[in-house]
Order: C-alpha cells, then structure tokens, then sequence
C-alpha cells in the first residue's frame, strides 16, 4: 500500500475538501489555515488541513461567524490534526450558543407556521411586523425573532 504524501498542493486540497482555491487562500490570508511554501514559492498544506477546514465549513452551516471560528480555531493546533479532547473542549465552548440558536430557528418557524396557518396575513394582527421601525432602538437586525434577552419581543 503506497503511503500518502504529507503535504498537498492548493489543487489538491481544494478537490479533497470541495472548497474553492479561492476560499481557501481568503481562509489563509484570516488565519483560519496555514501553509508552507515549496521551493518553486507554491502552497503546501499539511494534510491536517483537511479537517479544520471540513470544521470551518460545519461551523458556517450552524451560522457561527468567521471571527468566532477563528477565535476557536487559535486554540487548536495548525501543524498537526487536533485530539478528539480538543474537539470536545472546543464544541462545549459553543453549546450555549448554538442552543440559543436553536431556540431561535424553532420559534421563527413556529411562528411563521402560525402566520401562513391563520389565513388572514394582516399586518394588524401580525406579531412580527414592525410598525414604524419602533424595534431600531434595541438594535440591528431582526429584533423580533431574537431572544427576549436582546431585546426582541
């Protein structure tokens, strides 16, 4: 069985993860990712690459920022593949978060369900409509399907 090479070029990297070259060296220029160069001055990436960036795109798809993936990404190490302990540390760091998150989605679905099922769609009567924009003062955003702790309704 041949062993597989230590380092990969961007090309390769980019096939194995299916994340743009382009993404990668943005990910590269934040931080996020690390690469040495060859002799002829072209990427190399260590193949622990692989799974920070596969942890970069999972945190995308939950909605973290790239700052709060950076930030958790500093933790770990960039020249070898992180522990299952490291993995562990790093997600019960999230946990709150991603529940408040969680909470958020279900009642932005139930009340949506709540709007399409009532039939009416009157703005009189809608909870999320915000008259006047009086929901600028707490903030930016969709204030009204945020937590009560922020400032939503």
């Amino acid at each position: 069985m041949s062993k597989l090479a230590d380092h990969l070029s961007i090309g390769q990297v980019a096939e194995r993860s299916g994340v743009p070259h382009t993404a990668l060296r943005f990910y590269e220029d934040r931080g996020l990712i690390f690469s040495e160069r060859s002799a002829g001055n072209q990427r190399r990436y260590s193949r622990s690459v692989l799974r920070r960036i596969a942890f970069i795109r999972a945190a995308q798809r939950v909605g973290l920022s790239l700052e709060e993936i950076s930030e958790a990404l500093v933790t770990l190490p960039h020249d070898h593949a992180p522990t299952k302990a490291d993995w562990a540390r790093l997600s019960r760091t999230w946990q709150d978060e991603l529940d408040a998150r969680i909470d958020a989605l279900r009642r932005l679905r139930d009340r949506l369900t709540g709007c399409v099922g009532c039939g009416c769609l009157s703005l009189r009567a809608c909870g999320l409509y915000n008259q006047d924009d009086q929901m600028a003062k707490f903030g930016p955003g969709a204030r009204l399907l945020k937590p009560a702790t922020e400032g939503g309704a």
